[in-house]
C-alpha cells in the first residue's frame, strides 16, 4: 500500500516538474507577459495594463502598419509602441494628419485623444527626413510612435527601430480584466 501510495506521489511530481518545464518553454519562446509602465501609449494603453506579447508565429516582415509592439529599446527597457512606418514607407505628418508614401492615412485609435486635445493638434508637423534622415524607412527597419503623441519618446528622437530589436506583437491586454481588448486598431 505504501510502496503504491510512493510511485503515486513519484507519478504526480514528475507530472507536476514536466508541466512546469513546458510553461516555461512556451512563456520564453511563444508569449511573454508585459506590465505597460509609463504614458507614451495612453489613451489607449494606461501605466499598469498588463500585455500578452507573442513572440513567435510572425516574422518581423509580417508585422502590419498599425500593429502595437514591445521592442528592445536597449539592453535594459523594452518600449510598447505603434508601427507607423515599415520598410519603403515615406512618412510625413502636416496639419495632425499622416501621409504615408503621399497618401493620407487614417489614424482611428487616436479619436478619443484628439477629443480631449480639442482642436489642438497632437502631432507636431515634420518628415521622415527631419526626424530620422532618410527619405524612406530603410529595409529591416521600423518606424515607431506612442499613441500619446505629446508625451512620447519615439522614433521622432531615437530613428528607425530594427526588425531584430522586436520582442514582438501585444496580442492583449488582460489586466484589467473590464479592459481585456484584442485588437488595438481603434
Amino acid at each position: 500500500m505504501k510502496e503504491g501510495l510512493k510511485r503515486e506521489g513519484t507519478e504526480w511530481l514528475k507530472a507536476f516538474a514536466i508541466g512546469v518545464i513546458i510553461f516555461a518553454f512556451i512563456r520564453t519562446f511563444f508569449f511573454s507577459n508585459y506590465v505597460v509602465e509609463g504614458e507614451s501609449m495612453l489613451p489607449t494603453l494606461e501605466e499598469g495594463n498588463k500585455l500578452v506579447v507573442n513572440k513567435i508565429g510572425y516574422d518581423a516582415g509580417d508585422l502590419q502598419r498599425f500593429d502595437v509592439i514591445v521592442f528592445h529599446a536597449n539592453k535594459k527597457e523594452d518600449f510598447v509602441k505603434r508601427v507607423i512606418g515599415l520598410p519603403g514607407d515615406k512618412i510625413e505628418y502636416r496639419e495632425d494628419r499622416l501621409f504615408i508614401n503621399g497618401n493620407e492615412v487614417e489614424e482611428p485609435y487616436l479619436k478619443e485623444y484628439r477629443k480631449k486635445a480639442e482642436g489642438h493638434y497632437i502631432t507636431g508637423d515634420f518628415t521622415l527626413k527631419e526626424v530620422a534622415g532618410a527619405e524612406k524607412v530603410p529595409d529591416g527597419k521600423l518606424f515607431v510612435l506612442g499613441d500619446n503623441r505629446l508625451g512620447s519618446w519615439d522614433s521622432r528622437y531615437f530613428g528607425f527601430i530594427s526588425n531584430d530589436q522586436v520582442v514582438g506583437k501585444v496580442n492583449l491586454r488582460y489586466w484589467p480584466l473590464d479592459e481585456m481588448v484584442v485588437s488595438f486598431d481603434e
